[in-house]
């Protein structure tokens, strides 16, 4: 951090993954809010500490009501700066195209950045692409549910899955922490708004946006999110050595020093 000189201050908004809660946020949002600035973490809907099973969700738009609803509540000229961690990407993407106007920068930390005009879908399929289909969920657990005809599929994480992909570089309290929180969750493969070209550059492409790169991400390799990046011209690419996909558990005190750097610039 700055020193010896007035902080400017902002409002993150942190949005966490997928079948995670706003509890993966404490050690950043403990540092942001020790520096002054105001921080909303978020639970998706069914995730976290919000009551509510997966498969209750509806759609996509509603797992993100959550977000969408604390922008929209966001006082008049109030600007945020919104940051989304891997699945979390998508709900953020979601909410640069509803309230641009709302938004002073957008981080993408671990996350895929849909791209303007194309189905927030094809950054899951591209991820496919590089990866060996039955290797890729090890020990996660899938279960489906409600009408045959349309059933409703969740995922839950295996403790395996998430030692060897996600936290591999992370203290092992916040793993044993990790495993008695994820909870199951959705993917949302099928549903309409994740399937559609609801993402303009009029809206969506107007944000100013960052893409943070955790160098030793073992689900995403660090050379398949840049190249996301750049399906979305202007994009800023910042890099966190030494972190895993976790990098507010791996790295915490790099990473808030960098939100805040970002912060600075594009408010």
């Amino acid at each position: 951090m700055e020193s010896g000189k007035k902080q400017r201050q902002h409002h993150h908004v942190l949005v966490h993954g997928f079948g995670h809660g706003a509890w993966r946020w404490y050690k950043v949002a403990t540092a942001l809010s020790s520096a002054g600035h105001r921080v909303t973490a978020l639970d998706m809907a069914a995730c976290g500490a919000r009551p509510g099973r997966a498969e209750e969700v509806s759609s996509f738009e509603e797992y993100s009501r959550p977000l969408l609803d604390a922008v929209a509540a966001l006082p008049a000229g109030e600007k945020a700066v919104l940051v989304g961690h891997s699945f979390g990407g998508r709900s953020l993407a979601l909410a640069m195209e509803r309230y641009p106007d709302r938004v002073s920068v957008a981080v993408f930390v671990s996350a895929a950045m849909p791209a303007a005009g194309k189905p927030m879908t094809l950054v899951f399929q591209q991820l496919l692409q590089e990866q060996r289909p039955e290797d890729f969920y090890m020990d996660c657990k899938f279960e489906t549910s409600g009408d045959p005809e349309h059933p409703v599929e969740t995922l839950q994480f295996g403790p395996r899955y998430l030692e060897q992909r996600l936290y591999q570089l992370s203290p092992p309290w916040d793993l044993t922490l990790a495993m008695a929180a994820v909870r199951p969750s959705q993917r949302f493969q099928n549903d309409a708004t994740m399937n559609g070209a609801v993402l303009t550059a009029e809206r969506y492409g107007a944000v100013r946006r960052v893409c943070v790169v955790a160098e030793e991400d073992a689900l995403f390799s660090p050379e398949f999110l840049r190249r996301m990046a750049l399906w979305n011209p202007g994009t800023e690419v910042r890099g966190v050595q030494g972190a895993d996909h976790m990098p507010m558990l791996s790295k915490p005190r790099e990473l808030t020093e960098l939100l805040v750097e970002i912060a600075n610039k594009y408010s």
